[in-house]
């Protein structure tokens, strides 16, 4: 199956017998580093892979939506005149995204077009937030609306949040509206200020692929998003990013073991990815691949979201010479790690870490060298 633009542009010649009007896409993400951080108001360092969704479109002179999906071979179609939350489904990713810009004042005008993807769904690389920032992009093209990324990210946040009813963070949506080419980007979480950091030459960004998926994990989710509240509240802080590695050590008595463990994480967390942004500024791959390693120890131990998949793979990489560093990424219990390693050995690094992890798990695996590219755009 054809991907990318070109594929997309010959499924709608295919279904609507012309070219379409325009054609956007909006990409997954992978995160350096700044697990679990971004609900606790602190810092992330993700970067919009080459890996994307998108949307070939045409407008309609209706206020009707009507798409195909390719990857699942389904059409679906709604008025924006008359919303309401269904059963779950791709299609309802695009009804939310349509829900919260109404909501928010934008004027929408209709239309029909084709959908297609290849981030692999399941995998931490944010599936759902490349297919919000699409559909909000679409909705903007379609009704010549002002883009502007932060915004837009929070609305597809809050489609997701009220609408999908998944309580994620804002990270997702916003590297995938703002990323930048040949860059990751540093993100206060609460503020929104995004800050890019470039790569130290000669390294690449490798997504391991366990080849598990999550499953129903949202109980552990809003779990620990519950105890790091407590924490906070505990410490007397509006949230945990507000207390300093230094502060925690005080501040620690008043907690239990296991949400001492959690707040621990968050709090080293934050440090970790301030002090790993400062790594890349300065070109030091070695630092920043220090730092992923002790970044994925804490989401093993303090955090308790890893797997023995992901545990396996992140050991399977980094026994490999050419690898810096590497951490499970995304909320865990399955999906993706990434691993930073030199340029130069890339196919060797990951033929080698697919064999020892397959010998290893008895699972295959997948592998995709990403490049850091521009966030939602029309192409």
């Amino acid at each position: 199956m054809p991907c990318g633009t070109c594929g997309v542009k010959d499924h709608f010649i295919q279904r609507f017998g012309r070219a379409p009007r325009w054609i956007v896409r909006a990409p997954g993400r992978v995160n350096l580093i700044g697990e679990h951080t971004d609900y606790n108001d602190g810092f992330v360092l993700p970067l919009a892979i080459n890996r994307a969704v998108w949307i070939a479109l045409q407008p309609r002179t209706d206020r009707r939506v009507a798409v195909y999906s390719v990857d699942y071979d389904q059409a679906g179609e709604f008025s924006l005149d008359d919303l309401h939350p269904q059963q779950a489904g791709w299609i309802e990713y695009l009804k939310g995204t349509a829900w919260a810009l109404q909501d928010a004042g934008h004027c929408l005008t209709g239309w029909e077009g084709v959908l297609h993807g290849d981030v692999p769904l399941g995998a931490g690389l944010s599936s759902s937030a490349a297919l919000e920032m699409a559909t909000a992009r679409a909705f903007a093209v379609a009704g010549n609306l002002d883009w502007k990324p932060a915004p837009m990210a929070m609305l597809g946040q809050r489609a997701e949040n009220k609408w999908v009813g998944v309580n994620c963070g804002i990270m997702d949506q916003l590297i995938s509206a703002a990323g930048r080419a040949s860059h990751a980007l540093l993100i206060d979480c609460r503020s929104l200020d995004m800050q890019p950091v470039p790569f130290p030459p000669g390294v690449a960004v490798v997504v391991l692929d366990t080849t598990t998926r999550r499953g129903l994990v949202d109980s552990a989710y809003n779990e620990r998003r519950s105890q790091c509240e407590t924490a906070a509240r505990i410490c007397r802080v509006p949230a945990l990013r507000d207390v300093t590695v230094e502060q925690f050590d005080g501040l620690a008595d008043g907690l239990d073991a296991v949400t001492r463990r959690r707040a621990r994480h968050v709090i080293t967390e934050n440090a970790r990815t301030l002090q790993a942004a400062d790594a890349m500024r300065r070109g030091d791959a070695p630092a920043l691949g220090h730092l992923m390693r002790e970044s994925h120890r804490s989401l093993r131990d303090d955090y308790e979201v890893s797997s023995d998949a992901l545990n396996a793979m992140v050991e399977c990489a980094a026994a490999q010479e050419a690898c810096y560093g590497a951490r499970m990424t995304g909320a865990g219990f399955g999906g993706c790690a990434v691993a930073l390693i030199r340029a130069d050995a890339a196919q060797d690094f990951v033929r080698a870490t697919s064999a020892a992890y397959q010998q290893t798990t008895g699972l295959a695996p997948a592998a995709y060298v990403c490049q850091a590219t521009n966030g939602a755009e029309v192409v």
